[in-house]
């Protein structure tokens, strides 16, 4: 079982409010876990920092960890996820849904404290690391 975990914007929205940095809780697993960032993520992430210095330093971090690129075939894989979970009456916002087909593209876990990732078939999801 691979090691790569995408910690998902609800890991670090959750870890910020509650007084937790949740790039030090990263860093502090580094030796156990190769941890991965992609656009979507950054995107939700960053544009909640309102501190220039804050935002440097979690753009600086993401620019030191693995970058999952997002593809054509990521955006088909979302696609299908969402054309099927859809027909099942299940509804996840396509954030998520390119957020999932990411991790699946590279075989990595999902790091989050959103229901929506426990849903999507096939993906791994961690609430924490161990």
């Amino acid at each position: 079982m691979s090691n790569l975990v995408l910690p998902d914007s609800s890991f670090y929205i959750t870890a910020t409010r509650t007084g937790r940095d949740p790039l030090v809780e990263l860093g502090a697993k580094a030796d156990d876990y190769e941890i991965a960032t992609c656009g979507m993520v950054q995107i939700e992430v960053l544009r909640g920092r309102s501190d220039p210095h804050v935002l440097r330093r979690f753009r600086d971090t993401f620019a030191v960890m693995i970058y999952i690129a997002t593809t054509n075939t990521t955006w088909e894989r979302a696609t299908q996820l969402a054309w099927s979970l859809d027909r099942q009456g299940i509804v996840i916002p396509a954030t998520d849904l390119i957020i999932a087909a990411s991790a699946l593209q590279v075989d990595a876990a999902v790091l989050t404290y959103d229901a929506h990732f426990r849903q999507i078939p096939g993906l791994r999801v961690l609430e924490r690391l161990e």
